[in-house]
């Protein structure tokens, strides 16, 4: 996918390597729950509401997507989501096309993990005041997407609501839909102890823990192509790693990092071990290290470098091995 040419709204590559004009912030560390996000919260609000969703015939609440039976040998997946607080940096540096691909990449993903292949999208834009320029670029940047995934961009809804939004606020949220083969379907439930996980690099933050960089920003400078790279779509290489083996899990590694979203997808009583040194990170965690981001705080929020995780018996020989299941 074509990407836009830089914008001059950032520091230099080499100052956002040392930690652009901001400096070493030492004094204290730094924390998602410290920026006002707690997933604590997001964890225990699913497990409130799982009781009135699953009274609707829903299973497996919790997931990565929905699946809902077609008929006797097919399932609809689905699976929605925003771009979150990363349109605020986006809109700053007139990257929002970035952030339409973030929005596609991010529902297809999710759609993926349960074996799916992604059929359509929907999108939703709301703001304080719709800016059509603005609208323009975020849809333009899901098509970009949707059209590398073969995925439908079907229609959306658009909605000005002042009063709920401040003034120059805007969100971006969407739906994909796909559909998968009964006896396709990944679900974890087949991992064993002694399975292999591998990982599939990402290119940066993707859409996650952009409250907390928000704080370390503020209001000054930063680096664009540093901080708002789009996320990964992973339909190629998941399509090619089925054809060469068994995958028995996909997690996509989103907010609550590797730890945390492998843990969604794992059979009671299994747990992944990951050899943390096993691949090397994308400069901006150690950026974020500089800021007085903790170690255990970049495991626990941010994915380090790995987008998308898969457990399989045995691993391709080109395949990055992260960790195995005990």
């Amino acid at each position: 996918m074509d990407l836009p040419p830089p914008v001059s709204t950032s520091t230099s590559e080499a100052d956002a390597g040392r930690g652009s004009r901001l400096g070493p912030l030492r004094s204290k560390p730094k924390t998602y729950q410290g920026a006002g996000v707690s997933l604590a919260t997001a964890e225990s609000i699913v497990e409130r509401l799982r009781a009135a969703v699953e009274s609707t015939g829903a299973e497996q609440f919790g997931g990565f997507a929905g699946l809902f039976p077609l008929d006797g040998n097919r399932f609809l997946a689905a699976s929605m989501d925003s771009v979150g607080s990363k349109l605020t940096l986006a809109r700053r540096a007139r990257r929002l096309r970035w952030a339409g691909m973030d929005l596609a990449a991010h529902c297809i993903n999710d759609v993926l993990c349960t074996g799916a292949e992604p059929l359509f999208l929907l999108d939703y834009v709301a703001a304080n005041r719709i800016d059509e320029a603005q609208v323009a670029e975020l849809v333009e940047g899901a098509a970009e997407v949707c059209r590398a995934a073969g995925c439908v961009l079907i229609g959306g809804e658009t909605a000005e609501l002042p009063g709920i939004y401040q003034e120059s606020e805007l969100d971006f949220a969407g739906t994909c839909v796909g559909l998968v083969e009964r006896d396709r379907v990944i679900d974890g439930s087949r991992c064993e102890a002694g399975d292999t996980v591998i990982g599939f690099a990402s290119s940066g933050l993707h859409t996650n823990g952009f409250s907390l960089v928000r704080t370390l920003i503020d209001d000054g400078d930063f680096d664009a192509d540093l901080l708002l790279a789009p996320h990964t779509l992973y339909l190629d290489e998941i399509r090619t790693l089925q054809a060469h083996a068994d995958v028995r899990a996909l997690a996509h590694v989103t907010g609550g990092g590797i730890m945390g979203n492998l843990s969604r997808v794992l059979p009671d009583g299994l747990e992944a071990r990951i050899d943390w040194d096993a691949w090397e990170r994308p400069r901006v965690f150690g950026w974020l290290a500089e800021q007085g981001v903790e170690e255990d705080e970049l495991r626990r929020v941010f994915n380090l470098g790995i987008g998308m995780c898969a457990v399989v018996p045995e691993a391709p020989g080109d395949a990055i091995v992260i960790g195995e299941l005990a």
